[in-house]
């Protein structure tokens, strides 16, 4: 088996520059080739970072490429998955995986039949901070978890993006693009699933682009833009998850969960750093040192100073796991598992019951401070 895989893009959008820019840090990949069904766009992106720009068919045809990234649109992952499968080559995703569990079983038969691997964003999970929550909860420091709380909320991507037009209709809103961050770092921290409910709302049924080139261009709203959830976990724990596009301001920490022996306060699972707070009892809350973790170093610059970035993480975990012959951690059974919960919360929504979960998945394994350290090319 090689000791590096051969990576190419389909989808050469705003989150493509991100994949070519942090996946020389790491082992097991090569950035090789992108594609996009605007060859300009490959083209592009291919000139500024020294790529190989290939249409679709041709990146699906091309020797030297072992994983395909689908980057493409929520509504077209299912569809490129496919494609990439039966093609022959791994598939990593962005999220959300898919749109349905019936996509995402189709999948997941197809690569079994020819001994491929799914891999799914997000892989914030693996960042320093939110992998000390995992040590802490792991080593019994609050005891079994609960409760907890969960607080996405904001007023929508027509404030900033170019074209925000998708993020407003089936298969996006705040649920499925931003509640893949939360869900999955609470599977990796809880456990799976049991059962939902939820209370849906769409607050306008059109938008204002705020942002250039289309500033002041009105798009519909087709789907949720606030869900309020509660999700019962199968170790009985019940958790709160607000999300939502309608709001200018809150008070509320991202992430907060509660242990029979105290509480831990998680920072935005959007990114992998940020401060950790864990309390014993009645104890005063007091932050915790920082970890010394390699992927909770800041490393890039954002208008409210240096934070910590290292997208790509999971898609070098699954090549080494590939090479290595063991689990990658952004699996396709979290990824999901954790669909299941974002559809089963916009189901709740429409009908007002409850939705039980009919998938389940293995908590992924924890990425210690030696475990990232290895997926880290040698640098000096």
């Amino acid at each position: 088996m090689a000791k590096v895989l051969g990576v190419g893009v389909i989808g050469c959008g705003n989150i493509s520059a991100t994949y070519f820019k942090f996946s020389p840090l790491f082992r097991g990949i090569e950035m090789r080739a992108c594609a996009d069904l605007d060859m300009a766009a490959a083209k592009a992106r291919a000139r500024e970072f020294s790529l190989r720009a290939e249409t679709v068919d041709g990146l699906l045809a091309a020797e030297d490429i072992d994983i395909v990234v689908n980057l493409t649109i929520p509504a077209v992952h299912y569809e490129v998955s496919r494609q990439i499968l039966d093609a022959g080559k791994h598939v990593y995703s962005e999220k959300p995986f898919v749109l349905s569990v019936k996509d995402g079983l189709d999948l997941n038969k197809r690569a079994e039949k020819k001994g491929l691997r799914i891999g799914s964003a997000p892989d914030t999970f693996l960042g320093g901070s939110h992998q000390l929550v995992r040590h802490l909860i792991d080593a019994g420091k609050v005891g079994r978890i609960t409760s907890g709380t969960c607080h996405v909320m904001s007023h929508g991507m027509e404030s900033w993006h170019p074209n925000p037009d998708f993020f407003f209709q089936p298969g996006a809103g705040p649920v499925l693009d931003l509640g893949p961050y939360y869900i999955a770092n609470l599977v990796q921290l809880i456990g799976p699933v049991k059962q939902v409910v939820a209370m849906a709302s769409i607050s306008a049924k059109e938008r204002t682009i705020m942002s250039k080139p289309r500033a002041g261009e009105k798009i519909p709203v087709n789907t949720p833009t606030t869900v309020h959830g509660i999700l019962q976990f199968e170790n009985g724990a019940v958790v709160s998850l607000d999300s939502s596009w309608d709001v200018w301001s809150h008070g509320h920490a991202p992430m907060e969960l509660y242990g029979e022996a105290g509480s831990l306060y998680v920072p935005d699972p959007n990114f992998f750093g940020g401060d950790v707070v864990c309390t014993k009892g009645e104890r005063p809350v007091k932050a915790l040192p920082k970890w010394a973790h390699p992927f909770g170093i800041a490393n890039e610059r954002h208008p409210h100073g240096m934070m910590a970035n290292y997208r790509t993480a999971g898609l070098a975990d699954m090549a080494l796991a590939i090479i290595e012959g063991r689990p990658h951690r952004c699996s396709q059974e979290l990824a999901l598992h954790t669909v299941e919960v974002m559809t089963g919360l916009l189901k709740s929504g429409e009908t007002g019951k409850f939705v039980a979960m009919q998938t389940s998945c293995e908590r992924p394994a924890a990425l210690g401070v030696r475990q990232a350290s290895a997926l880290l090319r040698k640098t000096g």
